[in-house]
């Protein structure tokens, strides 16, 4: 009875924004979104590797995305919190101010001044481009092809005040609707590994990026640690792709191969990962489970509230408090959080491989 109150209340928030953006989810629930993820067992489909769909992935990548953010917004902003990626935390922070150091310490690599144009290539719900903004008073543009995530975004931005210096606009990173030589600087953090061309985003950004501009980038990539032949890494790459919505992961060497064959000059390209955390924590550890339940991310992942939670929606589905979908659409997230901490654990994958390069100058 204890587990079910606690788990209860740790659902609250999730019922609460649920209820607030009721349509918008049981829309996406009903619809292809929920259709392409009902195959995605975390238990069962995740065990055979024939059961990849790489090829349909990066064919449908835009439908993939869209979908795929349709459904885990909400639930990225309960579990997680506003800004959807993941940072190393150093001694003396706690979670949230390692985020934000992540943040702009990607952002002190673009070297602009105040009053700059800067583009946010996946911009989730904008956080990120708030406090880069802040942080360096350039202006900033961000996109996505979720057109929920515009909307919730634009109205924070309004609700904090920053409205004036930050604007999230629906469209597809692999076609940017902006003129060439658009921006000072260009930023990407953990967003263009849903390109299912490499090559082709970032050509794109180079073309909307000015002469002597920087783009600088945090990346998910498989490490020289991946092993092709080992079941228990396939594992971890298959749960992180269909988890995540992603189409194929690839390795390091090639995207950042990638960066310099659509014409940027690499300035840099290496594992954040690998950074001094001495006294702190690397960054998967907010996805090790632990029993205390102040602790979030955290406790949602220990062995009770994991298989408690899904159950608990499917009743909460039963008496319509959330859509139908909602279940599934949590154990697909919680197949993804698993996929990165064992990725995280045995160093085959990485969420923050920089890489920093300058467009030639005219």
């Amino acid at each position: 009875m204890l587990l079910a109150a606690v788990a209860v209340l740790l659902c609250t928030p999730a019922v609460k924004e649920t209820v607030t953006f009721g349509k918008k989810l049981k829309d996406a629930a009903s619809g292809d979104g929920q259709k392409r993820y009902s195959s995605i067992d975390a238990y069962n489909n995740l065990q055979d590797d024939s059961k990849t769909d790489t090829v349909g992935r990066e064919t449908d990548y835009a439908d993939l995305v869209n979908s795929y953010y349709d459904l885990a917004t909400e639930f990225y902003e309960w579990g997680w919190g506003t800004s959807f990626h993941f940072a190393d935390r150093r001694k003396g922070e706690n979670f949230h101010s390692s985020i934000l150091r992540h943040e702009t310490y990607l952002a002190g690599r673009l070297g602009v001044n105040k009053g700059a144009k800067l583009l946010d290539c996946g911009c989730g719900v904008g956080v990120p481009a708030r406090n880069i903004s802040s942080f360096t008073g350039a202006h900033v543009t961000g996109i996505t092809i979720n057109n929920f995530q515009v909307q919730r975004g634009n109205t924070l931005s309004a609700q904090q005040g920053a409205s004036d210096r930050v604007k999230l606009v629906q469209g597809d990173f692999m076609k940017l609707p902006f003129p060439d030589n658009s921006f000072d600087g260009v930023y990407a953090i953990e967003a263009t590994c849903h390109a299912p061309d490499r090559v082709g985003v970032y050509s794109e950004i180079f073309r909307v990026l000015k002469p002597g501009g920087i783009f600088a980038t945090y990346e998910w990539f498989l490490t020289d640690s991946y092993d092709k032949n080992n079941a228990e890494h396939r594992w971890i790459k298959k749960a992180i792709e269909e988890g995540d919505g992603l189409p194929d992961m690839c390795h390091t060497s090639l995207c950042t191969k990638a960066v310099q064959n659509s014409g940027f000059e690499l300035v840099e390209a290496r594992d954040c990962a690998f950074d001094g955390h001495v006294g702190g924590e690397p960054w998967f550890r907010p996805l090790t489970p632990t029993w205390k339940p102040w602790v979030l991310p955290g406790f949602q992942f220990n062995p009770v509230v994991f298989r408690i939670f899904p159950a608990l929606l499917k009743a909460l589905e039963a008496i319509r408090i959330v859509p139908q979908g909602t279940s599934k659409t949590q154990v697909m997230l919680q197949a993804g959080g698993i996929g990165c901490e064992r990725g995280g654990e045995t160093g085959v994958f990485t969420p923050m491989w920089l890489m920093v390069g300058r467009k030639p100058a005219a």
